[in-house]
């Protein structure tokens, strides 16, 4: 099997970041599996350079995600640009201690519950928007998933604000320099355990409560497990439904027909969150590390080797849905790759459904169309591993 070979930076320049598809077509047509190098510097914190795969091929990318034996999610890179991201950045038995001991505490009883406030605070975002054009990045899309982590874990309203600035710095790969990134992640680390030791001296009504009071078989979590758990939630779930949320309203302003129809017929609603993370997935990129000599599309890959699985290429692979490039509510999507697979697919993805869900239900109660806004819509250009507005005006008009 041919393979080429490209630098790495050519998948994360601005252009691409901003519209990855084209790119992802063009070298998938041209080979299943890419050579990346990584120039050094290229991701502050990295001074040497770094070889990869990078995998497009859908069939590629799903048999990486569901093999953790052979591709460990304990890379070489963990914990050098920012902390291991618990639970995503571990493998088992660790990762299988870990899991278990959080599903007691993270359970869909939990979300469920608090749907009703997710609902609430909702119309309430919307009311200070009243009917006129928005950044509804700014106004919505951001604040949102921010204040229903905070709410989740039991953070004060008046912290929100520095969650989302320590989120954002610890995503930015090459705008901040490693002393910037590394007092953030401080500071985040520190107020994360400070919460900790606050709730094993006096219990409350919240996430974190019930990690600290969390017990399987004999064993409970220590600090640094809620830690990473805490700083997971924050940084993967804040990302993902920001850019879910304004991925799927850019997508039906474009559609107004759609609109009609989703006004119409509510039952049409998860069927559109489900399109959007696979049409524009939200987390585009993650990385794994070979455990042994393995075979992909003919290519022998060497162990020690990190492969690069493009969750957004995947998602777009017409060997796995015809016709990708058009947005369709008429596929099978029970397995697209948004989320991941295999024994890390992602445990936030019913509250990220569940915010999606409600943002739209409650945006069509509100308004007769949806279109955009006088000024442009801009894409965020500073991640290479989301995809998201940075900036997108809507034009909201309220029913009479």
């Amino acid at each position: 099997m041919t393979t080429i070979a490209i630098t790495a930076d050519q998948l994360s320049t601005p252009e691409v970041i901003a519209n990855p598809y084209p790119s992802y077509h063009e070298l998938r047509d041209q080979t299943p599996l890419i050579h990346t190098l990584l120039p050094a510097g290229t991701i502050s914190g990295i001074d040497e350079p770094v070889h990869a795969w990078a995998l497009m091929r859908y069939d590629d990318v799903y048999n990486v995600l569901r093999d953790h034996e052979s591709f460990s999610s304990r890379h070489r890179l963990v914990g050098k640009i920012a902390p291991a991201l618990a639970l995503m950045q571990d493998d088992p038995p660790r990762h299988t201690r870990f899991r278990r001991l959080v599903n007691k505490a993270f359970t869909l009883k939990r979300i469920e519950t608090l749907t009703p406030w997710i609902t609430s605070v909702t119309n309430e975002l919307l009311d200070k928007i009243g009917t006129w054009e928005t950044n509804i990045m700014e106004s919505f899309a951001i604040p949102m998933p921010v204040m229903v982590i905070a709410r989740l874990l039991g953070i004060p309203g008046k912290d929100y604000m520095a969650l989302k600035r320590w989120s954002d710095i610890f995503l930015a790969f090459s705008s901040i320099t490693p002393e910037e990134r590394a007092k953030s992640n401080q500071e985040l680390m520190a107020y994360f355990g400070q919460m900790a030791a606050a709730r094993r001296s006096h219990g409350a009504e919240d996430l974190i409560t019930a990690l600290v009071e969390a017990e399987f078989e004999g064993e409970s979590l220590n600090d640094a497990e809620i830690l990473g758990f805490c700083m997971l939630l924050l940084i993967a779930g804040n990302e993902t439904t920001t850019n879910l949320i304004g991925n799927m309203l850019g997508i039906l302003t474009e559609r107004p027909r759609l609109w009609q129809q989703l006004r119409e017929d509510r039952t049409l609603v998860d069927f559109v969150v489900e399109e959007t993370l696979r049409y524009e997935s939200p987390f585009q990129r993650l990385s794994r590390q070979t455990t042994r000599e393995v075979e992909l599309s003919g290519v022998r890959i060497p162990e020690g080797s990190l492969v690069t699985t493009y969750y957004g290429a995947a998602n777009r692979d017409p060997q796995a849905f015809p016709n990708p490039d058009e947005f369709r509510l008429d596929r099978d999507l029970r397995n697209h790759v948004a989320f991941g697979m295999g024994i890390h697919y992602c445990l936030g993805a019913p509250l990220a459904r569940a915010e999606a869900s409600i943002t739209l239900n409650a945006l069509l109660d509100r308004f007769p169309t949806l279109s955009r806004g006088t000024q442009p819509a801009i894409r965020q250009t500073a991640n290479f591993v989301v995809y998201g507005y940075q900036q997108l005006p809507l034009n909201l008009r309220a029913s009479n």
